[in-house]
């Protein structure tokens, strides 16, 4: 039976591809708006005594990327909980919780959030699976969005499935104040090396906080005779597991409101889900 191929729903969501010609046969390259607030300075006002509002610039993230991929190479696309977590990263920057911070982005794909962390965080290290291309992908988008890019930035490779990390990588790890991964949920076997890994890393040199966004997709099944989000259900069980486990765990997991602006362009449907699990020096 052939594997699937799968395509992100925001490329007919809107229009964001261009006529530039990309460096890959078979790839498209997409121009992604968003605001840009400048951050807080002295409040100023105008003549008539009224306070100047400054609106915030338009900017552009420039990204090529897959259009459609096997669901192994899904990190090559695109997907609506990068956007979420792009806006929740402006969102932090502009109330100064990234600055003089290291950022470590995990599963990062075409690299759009770490764009947006580099933007406000002392430093960010973009890493993913090196399979199929991606990591050069990353660095390509780099090139792309270098005027973005105000921090100290780097991109390694960092495999779900192998948590003996060569020194250069466990000296990031060490250093990151705050992970984030955007849509890493998409197969089980991945999901429980996902855990896996934060589980070690959260618990390398606290405190450390990782924000992690997930969409829940559903199917319908015949042993629920219902819609179900299988994916997202196995992450809360594992994560539910690693709390039993570790009663004396000095994690904090709480799912947070997605009460705050949207800077970039995107639907930000229901099943949009963004949490917080952070953990301190014991």
């Amino acid at each position: 039976m052939p594997e699937l191929t799968v395509t992100s729903e925001i490329y007919e969501e809107y229009d964001y591809r261009t006529k530039i010609t990309p460096s890959t046969e078979g790839n498209v390259i997409s121009e992604f708006p968003f605001l840009l607030p400048k951050i807080g300075g002295p409040a100023t006002f105008d003549e008539d005594d009224d306070l100047d509002i400054e609106r915030p610039q338009k900017e552009i993230i420039k990204i090529e990327h897959s259009s459609h991929t096997k669901i192994a190479l899904v990190g090559l696309q695109v997907w609506r909980g990068a956007f979420l977590l792009a806006d929740w990263l402006i969102h932090l920057g502009l109330k100064g919780e990234l600055a003089n911070k290291c950022v470590l982005e995990l599963g990062a794909g075409t690299g759009l959030t770490s764009f947006v962390a580099a933007l406000y965080a002392k430093k960010v290290v973009c890493t993913d699976i090196d399979l199929g291309g991606i990591l050069e992908l990353i660095k390509l988008n780099a090139k792309y969005n270098k005027k973005l890019i105000k921090s100290q930035f780097k991109v390694m490779p960092l495999d779900f499935t192998d948590t003996a990390w060569k020194p250069p990588l466990l000296d990031e790890i060490k250093q990151a104040d705050i992970i984030i991964a955007a849509d890493v949920i998409y197969d089980d076997d991945v999901t429980a090396a996902f855990i896996s890994t934060i589980q070690k890393i959260l618990n390398t040199q606290p405190p450390k906080a990782l924000y992690i966004v997930l969409e829940k997709r559903y199917v319908f099944t015949i042993e629920h005779l219902d819609s179900v989000a299988p994916c997202y259900e196995t992450f809360l069980t594992l994560l539910d597991k690693v709390k039993t486990e570790n009663p004396h765990s000095t994690w904090t997991i709480q799912q947070l409101p997605l009460d705050f602006p949207k800077y970039f362009t995107y639907d930000r449907v229901k099943d949009l889900v963004l949490w917080k699990i952070s953990s301190v020096k014991s």
